[in-house]
């Protein structure tokens, strides 16, 4: 005699064959960050390209059919028959939405369709079948997939599989040896971290005022990555936070009460922005002097019009602030192993900074196989295309901690390098570039703000320091719209003594927002298309620059036809 398992069926039916497929999603952690009505959303961005690198990282596809395919919607279901979502929580009880959102022709982020399945979190793939769906006819590309949690904060695992329909052939899935961080090979690997360690004059004067239980600020500026993406939670597993606590560590102080730590990563934006930033972001507006800023814009800057010198510029202004802070120059790297640091390592040789490169440390090991010297796959160190997970997180601040760590070994330099002396590699037009918004005023500039008289609170916001909340992007705005302009709409006017001016735009996805002209005494100088990137975030362009300093009358006007839609001038930037 035998027992039925309680609640179990009678008659339990076979297993259905499970369809040939590939991950985009392996054991990756996410996390919810807070929403308005108190749930939680981790966002994955599948657009730009991030998808197919994720089919290649993660499921190992090399098929360029199967990968082109992945780039519409019209190809994405003739592919895929079925998505497998897993999704393992401390609360197994707990129910997470999976969203998979397919971006509209008309608007991307509200004509396409968007899957919806109910997943518990108890480990158990839960399959969402294609066929039983409602589809727009407007869908344009698969653009995000999200899980959306009961609460903030709450932390999960999860994977994504796409089933495929019959006749696509892909590769076996492997399984991946976890990272070992005491692997022989991981000390090799750190050791190709440091580009050089420069004149340590200033980083060992503030190793040494810290150690002396001194006050000590370390701070950090750069994009995304330095914001923490692929990180979770993205507050304490980024490597900004755990450089900061490796330089606790190597100045032997087990409380941080004397180290204090700034981090201003904004996503999707150059050293362009950062420069316009640094005063407000890390000085706190002239109340915090940092003694270390790291800057990490080495994936950042292909979008910089100047091609590098924005980044010198922003370099040079830390190091010529008056409390003469150390700076160590970091490069990120992306998953197709590129990053800039060819263009931009010249400006740390020039004032002999201290370089840390990533991808120096990781590249040449993930073409090595499991036992003869990779350490860590490339699915497991990248979150996405473009960020790193906690791991690849872990192994950047390795890679400074391992600079700190040979830096106090040696002999301090007798004397500091004089930047005046060196003559800027890329050009320093922008090193005193200032900032210029609702709340930040020039004398040398007076402004009748027309019809942009509204202020746009639907802005890039991001998580600042240790928070876990987001943090708006320059508020103190001026914003058109459409709706409340007068019949015969008033232009943006300002008169500016400078020699430089660079205006900040919002960009945005939205159907509602229109394009905008530049004038500069009377003359149209630069036509702004908020589309042109797809998403609301902060965007630098330069107006006019190396000009006669004088006053110039500048306007910022609608487009002939987009008059009746909305446009956001963030601020500007100006050199006197």
């Amino acid at each position: 005699m035998c027992n039925q398992l309680q609640g179990g069926p009678k008659a339990p039916k076979d297993p259905t064959k499970k369809r040939k497929g590939f991950f985009i999603m392996r054991n990756k952690s996410v996390a919810g960050s807070p929403m308005p009505d108190g749930t939680g959303t981790q966002f994955i961005y599948l657009d730009c390209g991030r998808m197919i690198t994720a089919a290649g990282m993660v499921g190992n596809i090399k098929d360029k059919n199967i990968l082109d395919l992945l780039t519409t919607v019209e190809g994405f279901r003739k592919l895929v028959h079925s998505i497998g979502v897993t999704v393992e929580c401390e609360n197994k009880e707990e129910t997470v939405e999976f969203h998979f959102q397919m971006y509209g022709k008309t608007d991307p982020y509200k004509s396409g369709t968007t899957l919806k399945l109910p997943v518990k979190a108890d480990g158990m793939e839960q399959i969402l079948h294609l066929e039983e769906c409602e589809w727009s006819e407007d869908d344009n590309i698969p653009g995000q997939a999200r899980f959306v949690f009961e609460k903030a904060g709450t932390l999960a695992t999860v994977a994504v599989k796409f089933y495929l329909h019959e006749g696509f052939e892909v590769p076996e899935i492997e399984e991946e040896n976890p990272v070992d961080f005491t692997s022989p090979y991981y000390p090799e690997m750190l050791s190709k971290a440091i580009m050089q360690t420069g004149n340590n004059f200033r980083l060992k004067k503030a190793i040494e005022k810290a150690r002396r239980g001194e006050d000590v600020t370390i701070a950090f500026i750069g994009g995304s990555i330095t914001q923490g993406a692929g990180a979770v939670p993205i507050n304490t597993e980024c490597y900004a936070y755990k450089t900061y606590k490796a330089f606790c560590d190597v100045v032997g102080k087990t409380t941080e009460e004397n180290v204090h730590y700034i981090k201003a990563g904004v996503g999707g934006t150059p050293s362009e922005f950062g420069m316009l930033r640094y005063e407000r972001d890390v000085l706190s507006e002239g109340t915090v002097e940092p003694d270390v800023v790291v800057v990490e814009f080495a994936v950042n800057d292909e979008g910089d019009e100047t091609k590098g010198e924005c980044y010198d510029s922003l370099v040079r202004k830390i190091l010529n602030s008056p409390n003469k802070p150390a700076v160590i120059l970091l490069f990120a790297v992306f998953a197709n192993d590129w990053n800039l640091q060819e263009r931009l390592g010249p400006v740390g040789v020039a004032y002999d900074l201290p370089m840390v490169s990533t991808r120096n440390t990781v590249v040449e090991q993930f073409y090595k196989k499991p036992g003869e010297g990779r350490v860590v796959s490339k699915n497991q160190f990248f979150y996405d295309v473009f960020h790193p997970t906690s791991i690849g997180h872990t192994i950047m601040a390795d890679g400074i901690k391992h600079l700190l760590e040979v830096v106090d070994k040696q002999e301090q330099a007798s004397e500091d390098v004089d930047i005046s002396k060196i003559n800027p590699p890329l050009g320093g037009e922008f090193e005193n570039v200032k900032l210029l918004d609702g709340k930040a005023g020039y004398e040398g500039a007076k402004i009748d703000c027309g019809d942009f008289k509204e202020k746009d609170a639907e802005l890039q916001a991001v998580e600042r320091n240790m928070d876990l909340t987001h943090t708006p992007q320059l508020p103190y705005n001026w914003m058109y719209q459409g709706a409340k302009a007068e019949e015969d709409a008033k232009p943006f006017a300002m008169d500016i003594t400078c020699t430089a001016l660079l205006l900040i735009a919002k960009d945005s996805a939205s159907v509602a927002v229109g394009c905008a002209d530049v004038y500069v005494d009377g003359e149209k100088v630069l036509t702004y298309d908020p589309h042109q990137v797809g998403w609301t975030h902060c965007n630098p362009v330069i107006v006019f620059r190396g000009k006669e300093r004088r006053s110039y009358h500048v306007e910022v006007r609608m487009c002939e036809g987009d008059e009746n839609k909305d446009f956001t001038i963030l601020g500007f930037g100006y050199v006197e």
